[in-house]
């Protein structure tokens, strides 16, 4: 532990964000059951942050466990593959699991309850690849952040590369209320988790990796040092159980003793940031020869009969996994992912995702469901903000349409965390100001280049019609000229004629 480190440790535990009940248990201490395979599948084309993939199969088409269906558009795209074995039944739209429930690409498949899976021999030594053969074979396996972020871990791999880091930080503190996917996966499967962050070690060049785990995981903790026990070049390091602590700069400032500037990255600063599920994945894609094609959920929530951890195919229906998991009454609110950053859902009938951390369904009381009231200016929001920021100030402008005055109090570094808006006495929806916002921002921002693209469109034919009015001009002045001087000639020619008859 370096100086500035020790030091850090030292110091008085943050002041910043929320130390809500964290409601993950019964579901953490449950065994991970696997869901039965439902009879379709419906794959969304866009489950990262970039372009949809392009699908390569059509309808009709028989294909098998993990063969690839839908291939990467562009650096920041990611490939799709088939969750199970079956028949491409539709390429069509299905639900996006989005507040909007506007539809979404996708590829759906009707399972032949065989499971049968492509053949792929995995490397037979996968440490002993280079940086870029691992970073090509993360991509092939369609591997996003399964934090959330669902960035392209290849890329993010290949960036830190060229970056020249030298830590590596692996996020497993799951700060978020009622979610427990990371620590079930811990807990379970550390041993593959610690196998691919060596082998996310050779990609990126680091030197070594800190494992951040939230002190309330106690058996996610001991699991982890046990499987790192032999490898010197990974530590695992508790952290306070404190939201938003999962937040990549909050974690890193935690473990590094360091601030992240506000338009900076954790990677300027020699660190990379990844989550225990996708380094789990990088093990599976490389020593299995397995692409992601499921993942870990949590399930739970006051609504759900038996909350737990489940083994769910990619594409499965939020409908069928409550189905299988039970509901004690119809929930008052679903959310997919956590109830601070999560999607609010229209409905049941959407698919899971890669990035699916969670399906809550929440009772009336734990939505908090009441009407806001107005600010009492007790400064509450303020406290709690990790950021640092002046919440109430900027709603107050937001509320007023002022965006640029809430743009210079911060707007723009605002993670929406919702921690504002969770110690808010009045319940004013505060995250949905900022979301508002900066959505209003983007539509500005966006109507300006359209407005300048037609300026300068504008003035582009303007010239056009200008430059070829003037080359017409020319033209025939060059004509007008060319027809005097022709006359001219025929007149000189006949006047010598004359002379020479008179001669």
């Amino acid at each position: 532990m370096g100086l500035m480190e020790k030091i850090f440790a030292l110091l008085e535990p943050a002041h910043w964000g929320v130390h809500p009940d964290d409601k993950k248990r019964p579901a953490a201490d449950a065994p991970v059951r696997r869901l039965p395979l439902p009879e379709r599948l419906y794959v969304p084309l866009q489950q990262h942050i970039g372009a949809a993939a392009r699908p390569i199969v059509l309808t009709g088409q028989k294909v098998k466990k993990g063969e690839l269906i839908a291939e990467a558009q562009g650096a920041t795209s990611a490939a799709i593959h088939a969750p199970t074995s079956g028949k491409v039944v539709a390429v069509g739209d299905v639900t996006a699991p989005h507040p909007s429930g506007l539809p979404v690409a996708a590829i759906t498949i009707e399972a032949d309850g065989e499971e049968a899976w492509i053949d792929a021999a995995p490397a037979q030594d996968p440490f002993s690849l280079s940086p870029e053969e691992i970073a090509k074979q993360v991509a092939a396996a369609g591997i996003v952040g399964l934090g959330g972020a669902t960035f392209p871990s290849a890329l993010k791999l290949g960036l830190a590369k060229k970056a020249k880091i030298h830590t590596l930080i692996i996020n497993g503190g799951e700060c978020e209320p009622y979610l427990s996917c990371d620590d079930r996966l811990m807990r379970d499967a550390s041993p593959e988790i610690v196998a691919g962050i060596r082998l996310m070690l050779i990609a990126t060049g680091a030197q070594r990796a800190l494992v951040g785990i939230e002190d309330n995981k106690p058996e996610a903790i001991a699991a982890m040092r046990e499987a790192v026990r032999p490898r010197r070049e990974i530590e695992v390091k508790p952290v306070p159980a404190r939201y938003p602590m999962g937040s990549e700069k909050h974690l890193f400032s935690t473990l590094m003793g360091q601030e992240v500037p506000a338009d900076g990255r954790t990677t300027d600063l020699g660190a990379l940031v990844h989550n225990v599920g996708t380094a789990h994945a990088v093990y599976q894609a490389l020593g299995k020869g397995r692409p992601l094609v499921e993942r870990l959920v949590t399930v739970n929530g006051g609504a759900v009969a038996f909350p737990g951890n489940l083994l769910v195919p990619i594409g499965a229906l939020v409908e069928d996994v409550l189905a299988f998991a039970g509901l004690k009454e119809t929930p008052a609110r679903l959310v997919m992912g956590g109830p601070m950053m999560g999607s609010l859902l229209p409905h049941a009938r959407v698919p899971i995702i890669k990035g699916s951390s969670g399906i809550l369904a929440l009772t009336a009381q734990e939505a908090g469901i009441a009407p806001a009231g107005p600010c009492i200016r007790c400064s509450s929001c303020v406290r709690a903000c990790p950021i640092g920021l002046l919440p109430l100030e900027m709603a107050a402008r937001i509320a007023a349409g002022a965006l640029s005055a809430a743009v210079d109090y911060g707007l723009k570094d605002c993670i929406a965390c919702g921690c504002c808006a969770y110690v808010c006495p009045s319940r004013i929806p505060l995250v949905q100001y900022f979301n508002h916002a900066k959505g209003e921002l983007a539509a500005q921002a966006r109507a300006q280049l359209r407005n300048e693209a037609a300026k300068r469109l504008a003035a582009a034919r303007a010239e056009r019609l200008e430059r070829e009015a003037k080359e017409k001009a020319e033209a025939a002045a060059r004509r007008k000229a060319e027809r005097m001087a022709q006359k001219a000639a025929e007149a000189a020619a006949a006047a010598a004629k004359q002379a020479e008859e008179v001669a």
